[in-house]
């Protein structure tokens, strides 16, 4: 019965309250979930967001993406801060129609197989690549490298996500077989989920 509930409620935020953006099957949002952008976010399948996260900025997100709890996305320019004889507070920012500052094609990018840990902070303008982790409380100010876990502020590498080469090589050679299979996949096929997402 809850996951009937939980199902039911993410249908109603895709259909609803964020039907201006693009996301995929197999989506989860947990409670109090903020998203805003002033251009379409784009999310693809399998994409699970924590409870209390906010996307309050561009971002494209691939699949099989993890976004834990109380984590942000921000805009690195949503104030005009520069405004000569204003307060930032009374400046312009990025959701006016008129704002022509810094920022307005910045977005995080966010390819597949991501992992953001709990408290996490990414700025726009940064691009996650396929396979990274995030550990959690990281402030993310430049691209993460594929394949690699970051840390601290401001995030840095601290390993590669496999330690082991054939690891890393095994694990891509299975994602791809995956990937060819599903492009194979009748239409009514692919909305099936093979494997339910459990919390």
């Amino acid at each position: 019965m809850i996951r009937l509930l939980k199902n039911l409620r993410n249908f109603i935020l895709k259909k609803t309250i964020w039907r201006n953006h693009h996301i995929g099957k197999n989506f989860h949002a947990g409670r109090h979930v903020f998203m805003w952008a002033k251009k379409p976010i784009k999310i693809g399948d399998n994409f699970y967001i924590g409870k209390y996260s906010i996307i309050e900025c561009s971002a494209t997100i691939g699949d099989n993406v993890i976004i834990a709890n109380h984590v942000s996305l921000i805009g690195r320019y949503d104030h005009h801060y520069q405004q000569v004889g204003i307060p930032t507070r009374l400046a312009s920012q990025i959701r006016d129609k008129s704002y022509s500052w810094r920022g307005l094609n910045s977005q995080v990018i966010i390819e597949d197989d991501v992992w953001i840990g709990l408290g996490s902070i990414i700025l726009s303008g940064v691009k996650i690549h396929e396979g990274s982790i995030v550990a959690a409380g990281s402030v993310v100010t430049k691209d993460v490298a594929p394949y690699s876990i970051y840390a601290g502020n401001p995030a840095k590498k601290i390993c590669n996500r496999f330690t082991d080469e054939n690891d890393l090589h095994n694990h891509l050679k299975s994602i791809n077989l995956a990937r060819e299979t599903l492009k194979n996949v009748p239409q009514d096929m692919a909305n099936v989920s093979p494997v339910p997402h459990t919390q």
